[in-house]
C-alpha cells in the first residue's frame, strides 16, 4: 500500500511517497542517496525502528513504514548497494539501527555531523536543525521528533517533518564538503565515514560508550 502527499520545500514540489513494509520492488534512485530513520526512542534493542526515509535528492522521498519482524528486501538492497553513497545526519545511531533491525549495514557513508563537527570547529551547534539554519539559511521544524512512529497512521504532520529530514541532506554535503576542502580536513573525514560501519558493529555488539582505544 502506497500513499502519496505533496511537500513544498523551498519553493519546488515534493512527491512524498509512503510504503508500509518495503519499497517498490521498481523504486530507482539516481546518484547518492540521503537516509533519515525515525525509532520509538533511542534505545538500541529496546526502541524498534519505524520508518526510514530516503531520496536522491531529486523531486521525490521515499517513506517505508517498518513492520515489526518483518524484512525489507527492497529496501535493504539499497542500503547495502556499495556503488550508492549513503548520507545521513549522526549516522552511526542510524546505522546500529538498520544493522539490528533489517540486518544491513548501509555503506559507503557519508555522515553530515561528523563532517560539521571537523568543519565548523568555530561552535557547539551540529544538530541538523542548527547546521541547515546556518549553512542553507533554512528552518527545518522539530516538532514532530518526540511523535509516535509507530502508529499505523502517520500523519500529514510526521510526514511532513520526517521528508524533510531528508530533502536538506545533498545540498549540505556540498556546503560542507567545500569547508572540509577549505581546512584541509577531508581525507580525515573520509577516515572517519569508513570507520563509521565497524563503530556502528560496536554499538550493536554491546561497546556503546566504551572507547576501546583508551589508556584505561
Amino acid at each position: 500500500m502506497t500513499r502519496k502527499l505533496s511537500l513544498t520545500v523551498e519553493g519546488k514540489n515534493v512527491a512524498v511517497h509512503v510504503h508500509r513494509g518495503d519499497l517498490p520492488a521498481a523504486t530507482a534512485f539516481a546518484g547518492p542517496v540521503a537516509v533519515d530513520c525515525e525509532a520509538m526512542g533511542l534505545a538500541l534493542g529496546r526502541d524498534r525502528l519505524c520508518l526510514v526515509q530516503i531520496s536522491d535528492g531529486g523531486d521525490a522521498v521515499h517513506l517505508v513504514q517498518i513492520l515489526k519482524d518483518t524484512p525489507a528486501p527492497n529496501l535493504a538492497g539499497v542500503l547495502a548497494d556499495p556503488r550508492k553513497l549513503k548520507i545521513l545526519h549522526f549516522a552511526r545511531f542510524d546505522m546500529a539501527l538498520l544493522r539490528h533491525a533489517l540486518g544491513v549495514m548501509p555503506a559507503p557513508v557519508y555522515c553530515t555531523k561528523i563532517a560539521s563537527r571537523l568543519a565548523r570547529t568555530y561552535t557547539d551547534r551540529h544538530g541538523l536543525k542548527d547546521v541547515v539554519k546556518e549553512l542553507l539559511g533554512r528552518d527545518v521544524s522539530k516538532e514532530q521528533q518526540s511523535s509516535d512512529w509507530g502508529a499505523e497512521q502517520l500523519s500529514d504532520s510526521q510526514i511532513a517533518y520526517a521528508a524533510a529530514d531528508v530533502v536538506h541532506l545533498h545540498a549540505l554535503r556540498e556546503k560542507l564538503n567545500a569547508m572540509l576542502e577549505r581546512e584541509g580536513r577531508m581525507p580525515l573525514a573520509q577516515a572517519c565515514f569508513d570507520f563509521l560501519p565497524t563503530r556502528a558493529e560496536l554499538d550493536v555488539a554491546g561497546w556503546p560508550e566504551v572507547d576501546i582505544f583508551a589508556h584505561s
